[in-house]
This record gives structure tokens, sequence and C-alpha cells, in this order.
């Protein structure tokens, strides 16, 4: 089957292509522009590459021309300006929709996020429950896929943690968010695929909003804990407020093109992320996450060999 992937050469887009093309399907990858940290999606066989730079619904529809099915994997977590989450999460979503139905569209596959539901004062939660919205709403088959943090190589997770601990000398002091942490689940991005492939090439989960998160809950400053042992760094979590990073993650905004953290980001870690929400749908026992974040993982997260 030929599947598009919007945000196509992000972390969850080019895993995903990733895992249809070794399943030997196709995949048409579509980005706003280009990711410069993953130079060989855009070779990879199998898939071809088109730049939309504002989600066009002519230019969707053009692609999606020929597709069996559509996965929307593209999101951001922090505002260059004001109206980006609306922008890219919602307006985007109804362009996809309008174009996945002109181009005969069967299944649409939405990735957003596990805690975004209403009346929360966050622009990022809604314009993810927005999209949400959008998809159940629509006369598509589609499946709503809502992960937590997820962790594997190129995330968001693992990354910025290395990077918070590589620019410290010797010591490693890493703030966590908040005084009392709230805890989270780190889910393998290959348990995420798995999922998605379910819904996309097995036609599974239709009409259904779930949950994704790993078998393993924890604080951050333990996951914390855990790669700087992976690299050998002596580090020391200290608990700090809420707001404290609050004022952190947005003076990095300002200045920073890839901030360590975002405004988004701070949000999430403060109200934690490891519960699925009363009305999201349970996975089949097969399809639920089993990948532990252990060392292992984290050094392929981080890119180093398997320890011998």
């Amino acid at each position: 089957m030929i599947v598009a992937i919007t945000g196509g050469t992000g972390f969850v887009g080019a895993a995903l292509a990733r895992g249809l093309v070794a399943s030997g399907h196709k995949a048409k990858l579509i980005a706003r522009g280009l990711n410069q940290r993953d130079e060989s999606i855009r070779q990879l066989a199998n898939t071809s590459f088109t730049p939309i730079t504002d989600m066009d619904e002519k230019k969707l529809f053009l692609t999606f021309s020929g597709c069996d099915a559509v996965a929307h994997c593209m999101g951001i977590h922090r505002e260059m300006k004001k109206g980006d989450f609306q922008k890219v999460h919602v307006q985007s979503t109804l362009n996809v929709l309008s174009a996945a139905r002109r181009a005969n569209i069967k299944k649409i596959v939405l990735v957003t996020y596990l805690r975004a539901r209403p009346r929360m004062f966050s622009a990022y939660h809604k314009s993810k429950l927005d999209a949400e919205e959008l998809v159940r709403s629509s006369e598509l088959d589609y499946t709503i896929v809502k992960p937590g943090l997820i962790f594997g190589h190129g995330d968001h997770m693992v990354s910025h943690i290395s990077r918070g601990l590589k620019s410290m000398p010797l010591v490693g002091i890493f703030p966590t968010v908040g005084i009392f942490q709230k805890s989270i689940r780190p889910v393998s991005i290959d348990d995420v695929v798995k999922v998605l492939m379910a819904a996309l090439v097995d036609n599974r989960l239709s009409r259904q909003t779930v949950a994704v998160v790993g078998p393993e809950e924890m604080s951050l400053g333990r996951a914390v804990q855990r790669v700087s042992k992976v690299m050998h760094k002596w580090t020391i979590t200290l608990p700090m407020p809420a707001l404290a990073h609050y004022a952190v993650a947005c003076s990095m905004e300002n200045s920073m093109k890839d901030p360590l953290v975002s405004i988004a980001q701070i949000r999430m870690l403060a109200e934690g992320m490891s519960q699925p929400l009363p009305n999201t749908d349970l996975l089949p026992s097969d399809l639920v996450p089993q990948t532990k974040f252990t060392e292992e993982e984290i050094r392929a997260a981080l890119g180093e060999p398997p320890k011998s």
C-alpha cells in the first residue's frame, strides 16, 4: 500500500516511513521544510518527498492522489509567533481532511498528545484537541493515536537530556519540573510505530482514540539518572518550581533556534505524562507497549553501539 505522511521528515513520521518500507509498502513524505537532523530519510527506498510549506489543500490533494491512507504526524512544541499552534495543528488538519476526501482516501491516522483535553489554559493542548475533534467529526475512517513522552534515536526526550548534561562541567545538575515531580511513562518509538501500522496497514483500531504509554512509570529525575549513567556522568537532580522553568523556557524560546525546552513541554511535564484520559480506548494486548527505558534503549537513542 501507499501511505502519505505529513511531518514525514520528523521524528515520528520518519520512523513510520522506515517501518512501512521495511514491511514492503511505499510512503509519500510531506513536510513544511527540510529537517536537517535526518538527511537519510529523503533517500529512503520506496519513498518520495514533497515540501508543502503552508500545507496548501491543492498541493496536498495532488500528493494524496493514488494513496491508500494518510498518517497526519505533523506537529510542533513551540510557537515561533502567536497562532502557530492553531495554524500547524488545526488549519493543517482541516486542509488534510479536505484533500483526503477529494483524493478518495478511506483512512486517516492522527498523531496527537496523551493529555490533550478541554478546559486547559494552553494553546498547545487546545490546538491538539481541536484537531482531534475535526478528525472525529469527519466521515473518514480514523484512528487517533495519543502518545506520551516518546524515546528513540532523534527524539526530544533523550537528546534534550543529553544536551543539557553535556553543557555542564564534571558534575551535572539537572533541574526537574516541580517540587513534587509528576510521573512519566516513556514509550519507545518502535512501539508507537507498531500501533500506527496496525491502524494504517491492518485497518485495526477503526474509529478509536487510543493512548500509547510505556510499561514503566517513573519520575523525570529517575529517567535523567538513567541517561546520565549511560553517559558516565555524575548527575544530581534538583527539584525546581514549575514557575522557574516557565521563565527559563520563555528565555530559551526567545534566544535559541533550537531551545532545550519549550513552554508547552514544561506544561506537559508539570501535569505529568503517564495517565491516559478516561475517554480513550484501550489498546488490544498485542499492541500494548512492552519496551522498557533500559540502558540499551538509551544507548540506541543516543546513537551509540550496543554494549558488548
